[in-house]
């Protein structure tokens, strides 16, 4: 199969920018050749693929980087930039696409979605968020109807926000075992991994680690200075050691150290890769039962779940962490989360969007 790819119009593949959808399409492309297929990823200007996909051809485009729906309302109008980066990448996706077998949009926003019901070449889509705005769940609606298979999800909960899909497709995600080492480390820090904006919940970690005594290791892209600031002056000087954003090579090395990830999203993720990245380091994870990682942990397995913001739950969960035997979080990533077990999902799903175009 020759597959097209379209990143995420917010920020270029590497720059942390693009979330969960960076570390996914790394992992699906990785997938996809493993399997004999043939990729091409249509990507912001300055992206980078992992070294493993350099079999993959790599299209760059320049343009204006669309604003994340997680931080417009959810009745707000949909918006397109002059010189609009995701209009480039997909006019660049749909001339290469004519002599593709598909074109798979993992971009969440409206444009590409449009385009499904005005081309003859099939488009799929991996919604990658919860129902964040109204004009695009109303438009995945509409398209729905006529092609019903062309949407994929990663978990069963993401996929319930489209209460219109009696049977959505579930596709979970991927991870490439090799990039992440299992260590033993039952007396590390704490460690908190993830975009630094309000939706994520950082300041519920941090109480916990200040309620410990201990500091909270923080790892990625400060998405909202001004929010950083806030937590930081809440808590005793020193509770936070701000760690930045790191390649997926460094991030597992220095994640692996840890006795234990927290994870306290305010919203539904649709998934939660840096539960799966901890899991596969051997890091088990105490995280609130919602979106995503309540179907990724299993409970008194590879971590605990908390009820929604109980922060009270988190550490005394976080207090008996040293319970759970870390060869279960690896065992259990090997067995739900390769690369190759991810792209076999989303290439039994590109052939029903095929055959619907037939």
């Amino acid at each position: 199969m020759r597959i097209v790819l379209i990143s995420t119009p917010i920020g270029f593949l590497g720059s942390g920018k693009g979330g969960g959808v960076e570390l996914t399409l790394n992992s699906l492309v990785t997938g996809l050749l493993s399997l004999g297929h043939s990729v091409e990823v249509i990507a912001p200007k300055n992206s980078k693929l992992y070294k493993s996909n350099e079999k993959a051809k790599l299209y760059f485009v320049e343009g204006e980087e669309q604003i994340s729906w997680q931080h417009q309302n959810y009745n707000s109008l949909v918006s397109i930039p002059d010189n609009s980066l995701l209009a480039g990448m997909l006019e660049k996706g749909l001339e290469i696409a004519k002599k593709a077998d598909i074109l798979l949009n993992m971009s969440y926003d409206w444009l590409p979605i449009w385009m499904t019901l005005n081309v003859e070449i099939p488009i799929a889509h991996i919604i990658s968020m919860g129902s964040e705005s109204s004009a695009i769940s109303n438009l995945i609606s509409k398209v729905y109807d006529k092609y019903p298979y062309n949407f994929a999800f990663h978990s069963k909960i993401q996929a319930d926000d489209y209460s219109f899909i009696k049977k959505p497709t579930i596709i979970g995600n991927g991870f490439k075992l090799d990039n992440y080492t299992f260590q033993d480390s039952i007396k590390g820090p704490i460690a908190w991994v993830g975009r630094v904006a309000p939706e994520k919940g950082l300041e519920d970690a941090v109480y916990v680690a200040s309620k410990l005594g201990e500091k909270l290791n923080v790892w990625g892209v400060i998405e909202d200075e001004d929010y950083a600031s806030r937590i930081e002056q809440s808590f005793p000087k020193g509770t936070i050691e701000w760690m930045g954003f790191l390649s997926t090579y460094e991030l597992q090395k220095e994640l692996g150290k840890c006795r234990a990830l927290l994870n306290t999203p305010k919203w539904n993720e649709a998934y939660g890769n840096v539960i799966v990245e901890a899991l596969a380091c051997g890091v088990p994870v105490v995280a609130y039962r919602r979106g995503g990682p309540s179907e990724i942990i299993q409970h008194g397995e590879t971590g605990y779940l908390a009820d929604p913001d109980n922060k009270e739950a988190l550490l005394s969960y976080l207090r008996i962490i040293n319970v759970i035997k870390r060869k279960n979080c690896r065992e259990w990533v090997e067995k739900n989360a390769s690369t190759d077990i991810f792209a076999n999902k989303v290439v039994n799903w590109l052939n029903k969007v095929i055959n619907e175009y037939k």
